[in-house]
């Protein structure tokens, strides 16, 4: 991932958008704020925004070396850094035929201890926070350099049908290397038994190549009437784990089809034209079709001039023409200030990373207050899963349940927001690197985006007596990226704002998957959209994953989670009007005893505690966990598909800090047969929370078709 220019965008033309779209968001704030009456302070000054560190700088009267490292240890590893972790562990194959057969599913960073994250914060790159670091007798001991960074790879072995997880020490790596000689160590190599990686995007693309090919798909499509097979989709879906024939012993797909009816409209929605009563079942390591049944004979949908996104015109309609432009300009640049990955906005400061599964990740949250100086607030943020489990019993919508993380990569799947009008405004961009199948390395330039957004009133009061009124418009900032899966797009938000919340948002947009109907007929599991098409009723369940560190600077564990529950007092002495009710607080100890539900009957939410930090009124710090409207799997106990995502089953989970704990349907969930692995297996150790590194799960819930 690399920083780009910074650009302003115009505001887009008038659009008229008949895609399915949902929103949730859930935040954090914290819960002992300055009284409302007090005054907030004004939107600070403009500041141009930099892109390179200072060569010398000093902290504090400590005289701060210019550091070796290029790159922070938290930064995403470039694109020179991913071409050396490829190329050693392709030499390092046994023989010719490992090393042709290897395919390359992520290449990530090993992301260092938090100690070693703080020594760089501390010495090595700016603004340099020596107070991060415990003091020590006779003063601060300094390393000449940190240790050299460190790439994470899964090699899926296409001959072998193996898996195989590397571990490359990135030595002197520069821009030069990309396609040279590389320079990194193998330091562990180790098989992976009875899993199947993520797919990747170029097997998909093989898979609808052999299907559109297969002799008897041909003929089933040309009994529908369907001839030209350009205008066929073949959509391949992971297989799921229903029984033992889903076993990862061998890498299945089973495609959906869809059929588009223009061969000339590159913008023609071919969701739109679902082909039913098709089974298919593939071998994506050799690309056979080992099973193919044409079940049921179910005619397509017509037509429908609705069906694309293209303009009005063209659909039987005429765009919207009566929405002047808004310009969103700043004309002396934006407030924040860039630094490589780093960012500082009014008072916040943190690193922005990201990974091919996760997407954008938020490293290393503090807030600068005051004489208290910089307080953290979370080591690492980002959503880790995506489960879509889907409610209609027919074939074939039983049995779709993507894990879209765990099984493609949301990452992976971000796209370029330089084409369209994503963002608006002043706009600092950020490319991502990946690696593909074959091993190369491939950008997505401009994939996240960072800028301020005007967010209306932050604080306002008028005094009758007087009729003088003081208002605070709210300022926030953004940092976002989009990931297109199939046929869904998701946008992923991190907001932060002048009081001190931290919000959490995803949008939904894209295009429905969809079924077909007879003439006349309805479906009590979905909803018709359009005639001969319906919606079938499902859930989004989105993972994220929040590793605190409220008031604690790394290697302290003083955080603690308390749930707090609005109760009614009963009727007597200290209710004789039944009008009290007051908050109630309880300390969850234990793992088994996190596991929690949203309950809004009571307000429930949860605080995450500093144990030995107070603030002004002597009240314990701490920030404030505010989930929003969720609910739980709609779905009987024994779902197929909660085998493999038993982490759906509450709300919220509370973990201590484990580093190898990152997953919570554990690392490779397509094809897995393991009842609870990851999240459900691990609070069975019950460990203490009541002063730990605290982790949250929270398990975030929409439903889009109803």
């Amino acid at each position: 991932m690399a920083t780009t220019q910074e650009k302003t965008t115009p505001c887009c033309a008038p659009q008229n958008n008949n895609k399915v779209a949902a929103t949730s968001s859930s935040s954090s704030a914290p819960p002992q704020q300055q009284s409302q009456q007090q005054q907030r302070p004004s939107v600070a000054t403009f500041i141009s925004a930099i892109d390179s560190p200072p060569k010398t700088a000093s902290a504090k009267g400590i005289t701060v070396m210019v550091r070796a490292q290029t790159s922070h240890p938290l930064d995403p590893l470039t694109a020179a850094e991913i071409s050396v972790a490829v190329a050693t562990v392709r030499a390092a194959g046994a023989t010719p035929e490992v090393r042709d057969s290897m395919r390359f599913i992520e290449v990530d960073l090993v992301e260092p201890e938090k100690q070693v994250v703080a020594l760089a914060d501390a010495y090595f790159f700016p603004p340099f926070q020596p107070s991060l670091l415990p003091r020590t007798k006779g003063g601060p001991v300094i390393p000449t350099k940190l240790p050299p960074r460190k790439a994470r790879l899964v090699v899926y072995n296409k001959r072998s049908n193996e898996t195989s997880i590397w571990i490359v020490e990135l030595r002197e790596v520069h821009a030069a290397t990309r396609g040279g000689h590389h320079r990194g160590k193998v330091v562990s190599s180790t098989v992976v038994p009875d899993v199947q990686p993520p797919m990747d995007a170029v097997e998909y693309a093989e898979c609808e190549a052999v299907v559109k090919d297969f002799p008897p798909f041909r003929e089933a499509m040309k009994k529908r009437g369907i001839e030209d097979m350009d205008l066929v989709m073949v959509d391949p879906w992971c297989a799921g784990y229903h029984s033992e024939v889903d076993a990862p012993s061998r890498r299945l797909a089973k495609p959906l089809i869809f059929c588009r009816t223009e061969s000339d409209c590159p913008m023609e929605n071919g969701y739109a034209r679902p082909v039913d009563g098709i089974h298919v079942l593939v071998d994506m390591q050799n690309m056979v079709v080992l099973e193919f049944e044409d079940r049921k004979l179910v005619p397509l949908p017509p037509a429908d001039p609705l069906r694309n996104y293209t303009s009005g015109e063209t659909r039987g309609g005429v765009d919207r023409s009566d929405v002047k432009p808004l310009q969103i300009i700043q004309p002396e640049g934006p407030s924040f200030r860039v630094n490589g990955h780093f960012i500082e906005w009014q008072k916040w400061n943190f690193r922005i990373g990201f990974t091919p599964r996760e997407g954008l990740v938020i490293h290393s949250v503090a807030y600068i207050d005051g004489s208290r100086g910089r307080r953290p607030v979370a080591h690492r943020l980002s959503f880790v899963e995506m489960v879509v489990p889907y409610g209609d019993p027919n074939d074939p919508h039983y049995r779709k349940n993507a894990f879209d993380a765990g099984e493609d990569g949301l990452g992976k799947n971000a796209h370029s927001l330089k084409k369209g009008c994503d963002c608006l405004g002043y706009i600092k961009y950020f490319d991502a690197h990946f690696t593909n199948f074959y091993g190369g390395v491939e950008t997505i330039e401009n994939c996240v985006c960072l800028h301020e957004e005007d967010h209306g009133i932050l604080w306002k009061h008028q005094d009758w007596r007087t009729g003088l009124a003081e208002v605070r418009r709210s300022r926030r900032l953004t940092v976002s990226f989009i990931c297109t899966v199939a046929n869904y797009e998701y946008g992923f938000f991190w907001h932060f704002y002048q009081d001190g919340k931290i919000e959490a948002e995803i949008k939904l947009t894209g295009i429905l998957s969809l079924g077909s109907l007879q003439p006349g007929e309805t479906r009590k599991y979905g909803t018709t959209i359009a005639p001969g098409l319906y919606a079938p009723v499902h859930q989004h369940f989105f993972v994220a994953r929040m590793d605190m560190a409220v008031d604690c600077k790394p290697g302290e564990a003083f955080n603690q989670v308390v749930e707090v529950n609005v109760k009614v007092e009963k009727p007597g002495d200290n209710n004789v009007h039944n009008n009290a009710f007051y908050a109630e607080e309880k300390l969850l100890k234990s793992e088994l005893e996190a596991m929690r539900d949203c309950d809004p009957l009571s307000a429930r939410h949860w605080i995450v505690r500093n144990t030995r930090t107070v603030n002004r009124t002597g009240h314990l710090t701490g920030y404030k966990l505010v989930p929003g409207s969720n609910c739980l799997p709609l779905a009987g106990s024994e779902a197929k598909f909660l085998r493999r995502a038993a982490f759906l089953k509450h709300n919220l989970w509370v973990t201590p800090y484990a580093r190898d704990e990152m997953h919570p349907g554990g690392e490779f969930p397509n094809q897995n047969p393991r009842v609870g692995e990851g999240l459900a297996t691990w609070v069975k150790q019950n460990r203490s929370l009541e002063e730990a590194d605290i982790v949250l799960w929270l398990v975030h819930s929409i439903l889009p078709a109803r």
